[in-house]
C-alpha cells in the first residue's frame, strides 16, 4: 500500500499539481486502502462501487465528494494504469457561483485606506496585473522589467511561468515604493528582517482596508483578481488575452467573468429586438 502512495505522490508532484491538492489525493487515496485492508491494485470495480456508494451516503458536499472521485480517477488513471476500474465514476458537477467584484470607484477606495505601504503595493500589483496573492508575495526585483513593461511570473499555478502587463502607473507607483521601503533583496515586498508577506496577514489588511473604505462586500485577495479581469473584459480586451494574462488552463474558467461584466450585459442585445414591432 505504501508503495502505491509513493508512486501516486510522485505522479501528482511531476504533472504540477499543488501542495494542497497533492494532500487532499493522497489522502483519500490512504482512506480507500485503509477501508479494504489492501492496496487500491487489489480492489475490485464492484467494491469500488461500494465504496463510491458508501461515500455519497455520507452527504457532504459536492466539492468534497468531487476531490475524492477526482482523487480515485487520478489513482486509477495515471498511477495504476488500471482505467478501466473507475470508468463508472463520472464527476458530479458544482456550484459556480458568481466571482465578487468591486466596481472601480471601490478599487480605489480600498487601495488608499490599505495604511501599511507593503500591503498597498501587494493589493496594487494583484489588482494591476491580475496576480494571485501566493504569485504576487514571492515576486523579485529582477520580476519587474520596467523596459519591456512587463512582469514576469515564474512559479505560477502548476509551476508554470507567464508574463503579465506592467502599466506605467503600476511601475511608477512601484519605483517610489521600493525607495521608501527598501525591501531586503531579491524579494520586491520582503520586510527589512528578509520575511515575506503573510497570506493570512494580506488578507486581515485588505479586510481592515474595506472596512474603512465603507465596502460592505467581502474582499479577499482573489477578489482584487476577478475585479482586474471582469474590468478588462469591460473595456472589450478580448477574453482570449485576459485568459494568457491571468494564468489560466482553460477558457472556461475565464468565461466566468464575462457573467458578471454588466457592460457586457448592458450591451447584449435581446431577441426581442429581432422580432417585428409588435402593435401597441
Amino acid at each position: 500500500m505504501r508503495n502505491e502512495i509513493e508512486s501516486m505522490g510522485r505522479d501528482l508532484a511531476l504533472r504540477g499539481y499543488t501542495e494542497r491538492t497533492q494532500k487532499y489525493y493522497l489522502h483519500f487515496a490512504t482512506q480507500l486502502m485503509a477501508r479494504f485492508g489492501r492496496p487500491a491494485s487489489a480492489v475490485t470495480r464492484d467494491e469500488l462501487r461500494v465504496y463510491v456508494d458508501e461515500l455519497k451516503a455520507l452527504g457532504k458536499s459536492v466539492a468534497w465528494f468531487r476531490t475524492h472521485l477526482s482523487a480515485l480517477l487520478f489513482l486509477y488513471r495515471r498511477t495504476l494504469g488500471l482505467p478501466e476500474h473507475v470508468s463508472f465514476i463520472s464527476l458530479p458537477k458544482k456550484y459556480s457561483p458568481l466571482p465578487e467584484v468591486l466596481s472601480v470607484k471601490e478599487v480605489h477606495g480600498l487601495l488608499n485606506a490599505i495604511e501599511n505601504p507593503r500591503y498597498q503595493a501587494l493589493a496594487m500589483v494583484m489588482y494591476g496585473a491580475g496576480l494571485r496573492v501566493n504569485e504576487a508575495r514571492v515576486l523579485e526585483v529582477r520580476d519587474i522589467d520596467g523596459a519591456r513593461g512587463v512582469i514576469r511570473v515564474r512559479h505560477g499555478k502548476g509551476d508554470k511561468a507567464r508574463e503579465v502587463m506592467l502599466s506605467e502607473e503600476l511601475y511608477s507607483w512601484l519605483r517610489q515604493y521600493w525607495s521608501r521601503q527598501q525591501p531586503t533583496l531579491p524579494y520586491l515586498f520582503a520586510s527589512r528582517r528578509g520575511q515575506l508577506p503573510v497570506t493570512a496577514t494580506v488578507r486581515e489588511a485588505l479586510a481592515k482596508a474595506a472596512k474603512a473604505a465603507f465596502i460592505k462586500k467581502r474582499v479577499t485577495p482573489h477578489v482584487l483578481r476577478h475585479s482586474f479581469a471582469t474590468h478588462l473584459l469591460e473595456q472589450g480586451i478580448d477574453v482570449h488575452v485576459v485568459s494568457a494574462l491571468l494564468g489560466h488552463a482553460s477558457l472556461k474558467t475565464t468565461a466566468r467573468y464575462a457573467r458578471v461584466t454588466r457592460k457586457i450585459v448592458r450591451q447584449t442585445p435581446s431577441p426581442l429586438e429581432l422580432l417585428p414591432r409588435m402593435r401597441r
